[in-house]
């Protein structure tokens, strides 16, 4: 009897396994385990899902990986999975492309909304039983700068322009005519075409050239009534040049899903300055996540397995899924 080729689960414990992994049975051997028992589970093991999607555990174990041919995280990001090892290796990383796309430009869009009908500042009134009538903005010729055209991106691009707003991306290189932002700028330059932003929108990969990237200078440069969302990574703003700007009310507030550090401490500044709206990392995690990012882990084992193209390849040198969402 020929032996099956093994798949080890990585979850937060080692119990952790995921729903609907009916479909491999017979097909594979899976080996489902917590970190303490990763180093064991990989020897001859040719795949790993990383059910455990923030789990750094592989860099720990990556001299008993001696059978791995194939990686899948359960979550977009892999800034926390790639190390060099890995990413020099003939391993294939492939992500969760895809399934957070929907949710996570739809918390963008309420984010927006909320900021633009005042509804937070709504509520506070209401809690002190206060009738404060005020004007509110509309949405309509808006600008929003989205850094970050993958398919999260491009999502957030699709649904802010359906309530009549102005978007333009951000990525690595400048363009134009692209069919989702129509005008593409250099993320190295966001400084200098942030000035007329109403809306910052962070969607982008944690990489070398994005981690820091909103700085001092990027939230200058934007107007006094400008708002920040950040649904990308906590590192790609410069918490302490954050803080200082909310303080010195050189922009209109923050929605932050992610922060840095995160979580966030007990006592950090961030939650008690005005306009600011703070999510734990949750802009993705509509009901039904789980079974969705399961359901697409079983049909790329299915392709693994038939030797089929496995769907959402990330590039481990850029940290990302090349040309991810564009068309």
């Amino acid at each position: 009897m020929a032996t099956l080729p093994v798949i080890v689960v990585l979850g937060e414990h080692a119990d952790d396994r995921p729903s609907h992994l009916e479909a491999l049975e017979g097909r594979v051997e899976l080996r489902v385990t917590g970190t303490a028992g990763l180093a064991e589970a990989m020897h001859g093991a040719q795949g790993l899902l990383l059910w455990d999607f923030f789990s750094s555990a592989l860099r720990d174990v990556w001299d008993q990986c001696d059978a791995l041919r194939w990686v899948h995280v359960a979550a977009a990001g892999v800034d926390r999975l790639v190390f060099p090892e890995l990413a020099a290796s003939h391993v294939v990383v492939t992500n969760a492309h895809g399934v957070f796309d929907r949710p996570i430009a739809e918390y963008v869009l309420g984010a927006v909304l909320a900021h633009a009908k005042q509804t937070h500042p709504s509520a506070d009134l209401q809690r002190r039983h206060t009738w404060e009538h005020r004007e509110t903005r509309s949405t309509t010729g808006a600008r929003a700068l989205v850094v970050g055209t993958g398919g999260i991106g491009r999502e957030i691009a699709r649904l802010l322009g359906a309530v009549g707003m102005q978007v333009t991306g951000a990525g690595r290189t400048a363009r134009t005519r692209d069919p989702d932002f129509g005008e593409v700028v250099a993320s190295a330059d966001l400084a200098r075409h942030a000035g007329d932003v109403d809306y910052l929108v962070n969607a982008a990969p944690l990489t070398p050239a994005t981690r820091g990237l909103i700085d001092a200078a990027v939230l200058a440069a934007l107007p006094a009534h400008a708002h920040l969302v950040n649904i990308g990574r906590g590192e790609s703003v410069v918490t302490d040049d954050l803080v200082a700007a909310l303080r010195d009310r050189q922009l209109d507030g923050a929605t932050l899903d992610v922060v840095d550090p995160e979580p966030l401490p007990l006592g950090h500044p961030l939650w008690d300055l005005p306009g600011v709206v703070i999510t734990p990392h949750m802009s993705g995690d509509v009901v039904g996540w789980r079974a969705a990012l399961a359901d697409q882990f079983v049909d790329n084992a299915q392709r693994w397995l038939t030797g089929e193209p496995l769907r959402g390849v990330v590039d481990t040198r850029l940290g990302y899924v090349p040309g991810a969402g564009r068309g």
